[in-house]
């Protein structure tokens, strides 16, 4: 019996030792890829700031995409169907997502992750699927549409987002924020409320 009480305490070590770097792994990276952007962030700089080797940051996370897929939040953020009059929800979605890319580099470097590692796309579906999938079933005509809408509304926001902010097309860069509301907002309502084609 001690023996097994003994290894039991042994394991619950190791557990709090693993959550301790995990955690100090993740407030370091966030740290660093705030500080310096995703291109300039290094493991190396992500470790030392955490006061581990290197390895570790490997160990727990495989490589620079998966760390950042684990380690940023997204917080959309994004209007409550309720305050808004239904016919505005295009417009509202379009302007927020201009504002969350305009303002800071995270989504854009989510996408650009998500696009090439499936821990960056895990994230990126999760953020889709727990803040954007909730608008749809509010606003759609019918409910059992709404992930197909969501995913419909999806396309439409993260393809402009790949072409302005990851592959800088020039005629997507040249848009005026006024210009891309007006084109994209009323194909973001019409996926959202209007009746099946």
């Amino acid at each position: 019996m001690n023996g097994s009480t003994s290894a039991d305490s042994g394991s619950t070590g190791v557990r709090r030792r693993s959550d301790a770097t995990r955690t100090a792994i993740l407030a370091a990276a966030r740290e660093r890829f705030a500080a310096d952007g995703y291109e300039r962030a290094t493991i190396r700089a992500i470790a030392k700031d955490a006061r581990i080797d290197p390895s570790m940051v490997m160990r727990y996370y495989g490589n620079k995409e998966g760390l950042f897929a684990a380690a940023v939040s997204v917080e959309l953020e994004l209007p409550e169907p309720g305050s808004l009059p239904r016919d505005d929800i295009g417009r509202a979605l379009v302007s927020r997502f201009l504002d969350l890319w305009e303002e800071n580099e995270v989504l854009t470097a989510l996408l650009r992750v998500g696009a090439t590692n499936q821990a960056g796309a895990e994230r990126m579906q999760g953020v889709f699927r727990e803040q954007v999938m909730p608008v749809a079933l509010r606003v759609c005509p019918d409910p059992e549409q709404a992930p197909a809408r969501a995913a419909l509304a999806a396309t439409q926001l993260l393809g402009l987002a790949l072409t302005r902010y990851v592959l800088r097309f020039p005629p997507t860069v040249a848009l005026t924020r006024e210009e891309i509301v007006a084109w994209l907002a009323p194909t973001v309502q019409r996926y959202l409320t209007a009746t099946s084609p």
